[in-house]
């Protein structure tokens, strides 16, 4: 196993602080769900270290608006904006055949979280169908362009993920009451195994993926929750849970986006700027191992790829 990668930065370090001194300039970023929340800060520090970022946004008009005053605030006008509908499989595509070019950093940023019971067409639960059918068709749509440079593919998950492992014999609530929480669990532990099996399946490829917590922040990712539900939880983590500003909370994506100590790295995830320890019954952070088994890993890929109908990039 190798040593567990720490670094300079900690809880309150903000995204732009780990990009001080980094130059980006001529590389090309795509940040899903870069219109709101932390998805604005990781666009902003990308920006101020002078990456051309593209947006990927549900609505176009508040990605324009984003985008522009980004522009104006770090002096770098290759901000753009691209229609994104995650949900939507034909949306995805469609950013996928749009795409020109290298790529050389993903972030999977964009989700939702404990919403209620909703299905796509296809039937699929749409936490799972959001947080990841979407970035799978999309990461693997872009493969090729991010394999031409070696690039970077960063997943914002959650702890939430220490809710649930993915539950493969009933990922979409068909045969088990649904519970938001369960399925916003399993969506993001789902993002933790992605890049497991990426690193695996794209070895020697250039191409690496890791995911990360980025803390307890309060953004619109929140609206399915009332206040008392956000207290409760915050209660059952034993009071515990610091909040972050957006600025803190999109420091460790930054981290595994431009840190050299990541380098060459999958599979990881991290928490507060550094790779996560195992998480015990005690607290509610780290990482789960049903997150990182590689059998597991490997049958996600299988299951997305077969409902999907995604062929194998690598």
């Amino acid at each position: 196993m190798s040593e567990r990668i720490t670094t300079p930065f900690g809880f309150e370090t903000t995204a732009l602080e780990v990009v001080e001194g980094v130059d980006l300039s001529g590389r090309r970023a795509v940040v899903t769900g870069g219109a709101s929340g932390i998805g604005v800060e990781t666009v902003r520090a990308l920006a101020a270290a002078g990456a051309e970022v593209t947006i990927a946004a549900r609505n176009a008009e508040v990605g324009n608006r984003v985008a522009a005053s980004l522009a104006d605030s770090t002096g770098n006008k290759n901000i753009f904006v691209a229609p994104l509908e995650l949900i939507s499989q034909d949306s995805v595509k469609q950013f996928v055949r749009d795409w020109d070019g290298p790529l050389h950093l993903l972030i999977n940023n964009a989700g939702v979280m404990a919403s209620p019971l909703t299905r796509t067409p296809e039937g699929w639960e749409q936490q799972f169908a959001t947080n990841h059918f979407g970035h799978f068709t999309l990461t693997l749509g872009l493969f090729d362009a991010l394999r031409a440079e070696g690039a970077r593919v960063v997943n914002v998950s959650s702890s939430g993920h220490l809710v649930s492992p993915v539950v493969f014999e009933d990922i979409h609530f068909e045969r088990r009451a649904y519970d938001p929480w369960l399925a916003y669990g399993q969506s993001k532990t789902a993002n933790v195994l992605f890049g497991v099996e990426a690193g695996r399946r794209w070895a020697g490829e250039g191409v690496t993926m890791n995911a990360l917590m980025p803390g307890g922040i309060l953004t619109n990712l929140q609206r399915h929750i009332s206040e008392e539900e956000l207290q409760e939880r915050i209660r059952l983590r034993g009071g515990g849970m610091r909040l972050k500003s957006p600025e803190q909370g999109a420091a460790t994506t930054l981290v595994l986006a431009v840190s050299p100590l990541v380098e060459g790295r999958s599979g990881l995830y991290f928490e507060d700027g550094n790779e996560a320890l195992p998480t015990t019954p005690e607290h509610g952070s780290g990482v789960a191992a049903y997150a990182q088994d590689p059998e597991a890993a490997a049958q996600l890929w299988k299951v997305s790829e077969d409902t999907l109908k995604v062929g194998e990039q690598a």
